[in-house]
């Protein structure tokens, strides 16, 4: 895929996302979905991650993170969509 194709999402979600195992299940299911970029917790209760890659597995790891990992209960899902960065791969950033 060259870079023209590629679309980068940055979100932010709210709701009861950590210690619930969302951040390992988002990178497990962006692997598995060819998705490159990261996620993280953040120190207010959010996770923030970034998905890069084929606009329509982005956008579909955007809607996944509607529910998430089966424990966790989302709020909320705030997207802004960037220019893409060159991520390689997908990692728990801490």
């Amino acid at each position: 895929m060259s870079d023209d194709d590629r679309v980068r999402a940055h979100v932010f979600v709210s709701g009861k996302v950590q210690g619930v195992y969302y951040r390992a299940t988002t990178r497990d299911t962006a692997r598995d979905r060819g998705v490159d970029g990261w996620v993280r917790n953040l120190d207010d209760g959010r996770v923030e991650a970034a998905f890069e890659g084929d606009a329509d597995a982005v956008e579909g790891m955007v809607e996944w993170c509607h529910t998430g990992s089966t424990a966790a209960d989302v709020d909320d899902v705030a997207v802004e969509y960037e220019a893409p960065e060159g991520e390689s791969g997908f990692r728990i950033r801490r």
